[in-house]
């Protein structure tokens, strides 16, 4: 029996926490074979970001044909995709990328803007109303119908908004939300929204947690499930991620996630 197959779009993180490296050890944790296009290339490590260097938007669709022309891609995760001509160009793309998950990588991990208007509406006009899942984090919600996303209530009506966009399923993830003492993700599908929630792990070993609950996700599309069983198993995944690497010391900075929390 062959493996079912999950690309990723999304950049390169030097350091290994998150951004394609996560994507491919998470697919792989999930019994996925992974391929990956790369979007852009950065010098970073768990203190920071060093330089980025973004890849043509043309030599990124060279790479999607040359995988979506010789494997049988069962889901699709999008990362940052770090210029708008890039968004533009998966967009053209997306109506042949089945079970397609987008996280829309807008805001650094300090809370600054990575993108101008123009890759603001191309997410949402162009890629969200062809997604089957969207997976914004708070802030990221926040530039997207912009304004501040603070709490599960702010949460929960950017949520209703954004599903307005076209996507079949959004998830607003929590980690940046005040739960009260949870990490609560806000679900919206159909109309109505559906909270997901964990204990809140306290560590500092949480870089590229976001990467890896979408990549979780789309492996998990991709071996079959549905979109809510998908969602329930990414978020108990990287739970059991934050806990198994709550005490480790990698980096001087914000460490990684361990990627071996299959259970």
């Amino acid at each position: 029996m062959n493996p079912p197959v999950a690309l990723t779009i999304a950049g390169s993180d030097s350091g290994g926490g998150a951004g394609i490296q996560a994507d491919l050890k998470t697919f792989a944790m999930h019994g996925v074979f992974g391929t990956s296009a790369i979007t852009a290339l950065t010098a970073q490590n768990t203190a920071k970001v060093r330089a980025v260097q973004a890849v043509e938007p043309d030599f990124v669709a060279e790479q999607l044909s040359a995988v979506l022309d010789d494997l049988p891609v069962a889901a699709v995760k999008t990362g940052m995709l770090a210029t708008a001509e890039t968004v533009h160009v998966v967009a053209r793309w997306a109506r042949r990328l089945p079970r397609l998950v987008v996280d829309p990588v807008l805001v650094s991990s300090s809370g600054d803007s990575l993108f101008d208007g123009a890759a603001r509406r191309a997410y949402l006009e162009e890629l969200f109303p062809l997604a089957t899942v969207v997976t914004p984090n708070s802030r990221e919600a926040g530039v997207l119908v912009g304004r501040e996303v603070g709490c599960v209530d702010d949460a929960i009506t950017a949520a209703h908004e954004l599903g307005a966009t076209g996507p079949t399923w959004v998830v607003i993830k929590g980690g940046h939300l005040d739960g009260g003492g949870e990490a609560v993700d806000v679900v919206w599908h159909d109309g109505r929204v559906e909270l997901l929630r964990t204990p809140w792990v306290d560590t500092a070993n949480n870089h590229g947690t976001g990467c890896t609950f979408a990549a979780a996700t789309a492996a998990r599309l991709a071996r079959g499930d549905d979109v809510r069983t998908a969602l329930e198993g990414a978020k108990s995944y990287v739970h059991r991620a934050l806990v198994e690497a709550a005490d480790w010391r990698l980096g001087a900075g914000h460490g990684p996630l361990s990627w071996e929390a299959i259970q």
